[in-house]
């Protein structure tokens, strides 16, 4: 299985305004980028409040390629059964919340029960379940706090950090982790730069630090 995760931000960090606007930080290439990630996986995963806050189709649309499923996180079962990502187009959709969370959510959706901890879901235990299902490339989209969980829980294989030329000065950041003493103690990223119009694409590799969920990872 290869974990790759992406993040949208200001050149300070920032991912919307202090009043959560956001649409968009990312011009057209980082956008695109974006969708090429979708074509090239077969799940695309974001947590239930990016979902609620944005109700993303996750389709493939700038460019060509077909749609991956689509998977939300929702432990405590907060999702609409309106939201733009259940909508039945073919492609498989996926909730995975906790054991005792009871959802009323239109046919056709694969719904996973897992163990949850303090209201939330181990991020290898997500893995774990979408590797069952024969998910093997998987996005992790958003938002922060997710891709936050499944950074720190050393579940990335790569991390992609597309930076806009702007800065905002305030505002939630990419990414946030339980502070660190020290400096060594950082999570090392090997990473490359790669110019995407007025963008910047940082491709930073974190297979270093990566966990294992029992399933051998294969290379793409």
């Amino acid at each position: 299985m290869v974990v790759v995760a992406q993040c949208g931000q200001s050149i300070d960090a920032r991912i919307a305004t202090a009043s959560g606007h956001s649409h968009y930080i990312n011009g057209v290439e980082g956008l695109a980028h974006l969708h090429r990630l979708r074509a090239l996986v077969d799940a695309v995963v974001v947590g239930v409040g990016t979902a609620l806050a944005d109700d993303p189709q996750l389709t493939v649309r700038r460019v060509s390629g077909p749609n991956p499923a689509r998977v939300v996180i929702d432990p405590n079962g907060r999702l609409a059964p309106t939201a733009r990502l259940l909508a039945d187009d073919g492609t498989r959709r996926l909730v995975i919340t906790s054991t005792h969370t009871a959802f009323d959510l239109p046919a056709g959706i694969e719904v996973v029960k897992l163990g949850a901890a303090d209201g939330q879901l181990a991020p290898a235990a997500v893995l774990a379940a979408l590797a069952e299902r024969g998910f093997r490339r998987i996005l992790i989209e958003g938002g922060s706090n997710t891709v936050s969980r499944f950074l720190a829980a050393g579940c990335l294989d790569r991390l992609h950090v597309m930076i806009a030329p702007m800065i905002i000065g305030a505002g939630p950041s990419s990414v946030s982790l339980p502070p660190i003493a020290r400096v060594d103690q950082a999570i090392k990223a090997p990473m490359r730069a790669h110019i995407l119009g007025d963008e910047i694409l940082l491709d930073c590799d974190l297979s270093a630090q990566r966990i294992g969920i029992g399933i051998a990872k294969k290379s793409t």
